[in-house]
Parts: C-alpha cells; structure tokens; sequence
C-alpha cells in the first residue's frame, strides 16, 4: 500500500501482485498460469470474450479471432477488436460506406470501420480517398495499403482484408476475414497515421 498527499487530499494506491498460479485466459481461449514476474501476462488477464488479448506486441489469430497485443496502444486494440466485430460480415460492394454499421462490408468499407473504431477517421473512405490518408510510408502498428481498386489493413502483425490473396488457409465466406500478412505488396501504396 502507498499513500502519497497531493493538495491535501490523500490518494491511496492499491498494487495488487498476482502471484505464481494465478489463472488468466491464454490466447487459445483456455486458462493458463499466471506469474508475478511478468507483467505482459498481466495484461493479458484482462482478456475477455469481446476483447481479447495476448501477451506481447504482435497479434495473433485463433480460429478466425484476433487477439490484440497487450504492449499495443489503445486505439491499436480497438481496431482490432472492430475487426472481430465485422469477421464474419459478407463482402458487399459498397458496404460501410454509407455507414459505418452495414449488413456487410467491401474492402475499404472494413478498413474504415476498423479505422473509425480507434478514431483515425470520422467517415467512411473508398479505396481511392485511402491513397492521401495519413501519411506516405508504413507505420509501427498499422498500415493501410491501397490502390484505386482495392484497400487492405496491416494490424500489428495480422492482416484484415476481403480478399483471400496469401492465406495458406482461407475463411470460409466472403467478406472482411483476419489473415496472415501479405509477403508482396507491390502494387499498393502504403500509408499510416503519424504515431501508429
């Protein structure tokens, strides 16, 4: 326990340590052991169905799902927390960009709605509005690569596209599906926002 005084007012602090043996939900949905000599697995206790988390800065994805990374930023996790959201979403052309909620989504219709979730963008962009977006280059934790035909969104380590291009293992369906990353991105333009 600490008890620090600021304008007179006295703020306690609580410091909780989880100790060898504490549960939390590990990356594969199931519980795993907890130590108090890592504070990366403390933030992946605080994994939940509608936010779920790994240890560490990549993403990953289990059985469709993606877990963000607990060392990423806030805005990071909510996009990719969005992007579970809309996973199972059809491909529709033209959806997400009257709205952001739709009944399915296109290629920068995903991007959007992932993009909006962590506040980098107010409305809905095409593929073509994608190419002035932010900043010229890739970013730290996401990148958005697009051409005036197509947008796709690199997030800490994981892909959310509508196109199955370099998925060894594909999604059944169609529409916005996490995948791994794309090795050749030649052909696209990659832009990101100053910080992330």
């Amino acid at each position: 326990m600490r008890v620090a005084i600021r304008g007179g007012f006295a703020a306690l602090s609580l410091v909780l340590i989880a100790g060898a043996g504490t549960a939390w939900a590990g990356p594969t949905g199931g519980a795993g052991l907890g130590s108090s000599s890592s504070s990366s697995q403390s933030a992946a206790a605080a994994s939940t169905p509608t936010h779920p988390v790994v240890a560490g800065s990549r993403a990953k994805i289990v059985h469709g799902l993606a877990y963000a990374p607990s060392n990423a930023p806030l805005a990071v996790k909510k996009a990719i927390w969005a992007g579970d959201q809309i996973r199972f979403k059809p491909y529709i052309y033209g959806g997400g960009h009257g709205s952001f909620r739709a009944a399915g989504y296109d290629c920068s219709g995903s991007v959007s709605y992932v993009l909006h979730a962590a506040g980098l963008v107010a409305t809905p962009l095409d593929s073509s509005d994608f190419m002035s977006w932010g900043q010229s280059g890739r970013g730290h934790w996401i990148t958005v690569y697009t051409n005036p035909g197509h947008a796709f969104v690199q997030i800490a380590g994981i892909r959310l596209d509508t196109s199955a291009e370099g998925d060894p293992h594909p999604a059944a369906g169609s529409g916005p599906r996490w995948r791994p990353l794309l090795r050749d991105t030649g052909g696209y333009e990659a832009r990101h926002q100053s910080g992330l």
